[in-house]
């Protein structure tokens, strides 16, 4: 199992500093035969870095990306099931008010994978500002470094209370999940919702964020249906709340981590693409002006030549 840290995220937006902006009339110099002969090397298929670095990290990607789906379509049963429990209990119907709403934003400490961080954070901070969570009691815990330090950017920073790192290095198990969910229920934060943003997997070329929901034991235990068993007790709703909280997680770590395997693949070959087409336009490059100075240099013969 992962070891998985989490610590308190409550940081100031760093404040940007505006600066003079200078204009020049002179024009940019051009590369010279060296350097161009050095940046071809740089993006030649043989070259050491970083096309042999680009190539690497997406056949590594690939050969996770099947195991990563295969622990997805297994978790998004832990998903099914929470949806199964609140459907039937018709919680949504509950008198309960929502006034207090925990987003737990999942994704990763890794980067080099597109814009699979910057998904889940808009989509959080999309709903925060000019959704369900306006105007409410909004708290926020980040799964990730990646989410944390995006969403701490701005207004959005005073809304963190909690941040787990070490996430993403394999596929997430339910033992981190479950590990997760009790550093969260052992911050005693009072909600009367929770949505887990996460990146849902559509196909090995996209994904989407999404949001799972969940309520909490005091809206849970107000449900029509669920009234209707004549519980004596708050346990068994607590104890399907917290079962339900460590299943979203689940489920929303290890679709978001098949969705971020996916897009680093497709980076990584975006990548290797762009280098070799950067590969031969510099080489075009390198060839018009190395016929150039050859051209100049015999000009230059010749005109010697004829003064003589």
């Amino acid at each position: 199992m992962a070891t998985i840290f989490a610590s308190s995220a409550r940081r100031a937006a760093p404040k940007a500093v505006a600066g003079a902006r200078s204009f020049s009339s002179t024009p940019a110099p051009q590369a010279t035969l060296r350097e161009l002969e050095q940046r071809i090397k740089c993006v030649q298929p043989a070259a050491p870095a970083p096309r042999k670095i680009t190539k690497s990290m997406k056949m590594v990607a690939a050969s996770r990306l099947a195991r990563a789906q295969r622990s997805m379509n297994e978790a998004k049963q832990y998903g099914a099931a929470n949806n199964a429990v609140f459907e039937q209990s018709e919680a949504s119907k509950s008198e309960t008010k929502v006034e207090k709403i925990l987003y737990i934003v999942a994704s990763s400490d890794r980067g080099l994978c597109g814009g699979i961080h910057s998904s889940v954070s808009k989509a959080a901070r999309k709903d925060i500002e000019h959704g369900e969570g306006q105007g409410k009691e909004v708290r926020v815990v980040a799964l990730g470094e990646k989410p944390k330090q995006q969403l701490a950017r701005g207004e959005g920073a005073k809304d963190i209370e909690l941040s787990f790192s070490q996430i993403g290095k394999s596929v997430p198990t339910f033992g981190d999940a479950l590990a997760i969910a009790d550093k969260i229920e052992q911050e005693k934060f009072d909600f009367d919702k929770v949505k887990v943003i996460y990146n849902k997997f559509v196909s090995v070329i996209s994904y989407e964020a999404s949001a799972l929901e969940i309520y909490s034991p005091k809206a849970l235990a107000a449900s029509p249906a669920f009234a209707a068993y004549e519980v004596e007790g708050d346990e068994l709703s607590a104890d399907l709340g917290s079962f339900a909280m460590a299943n979203a997680i689940y489920a929303g770590l290890v679709e978001g981590y098949a969705a971020e395997i996916s897009a680093r693949r497709n980076a990584m070959e975006n990548a290797s693409k762009n280098a070799d087409e950067m590969s031969g336009k510099l080489q075009m490059q390198f060839n018009r002006m190395r016929q150039a100075a050859i051209t100049n240099e015999l000009v230059d013969i010749i005109t010697g030549a004829s003064a003589l």
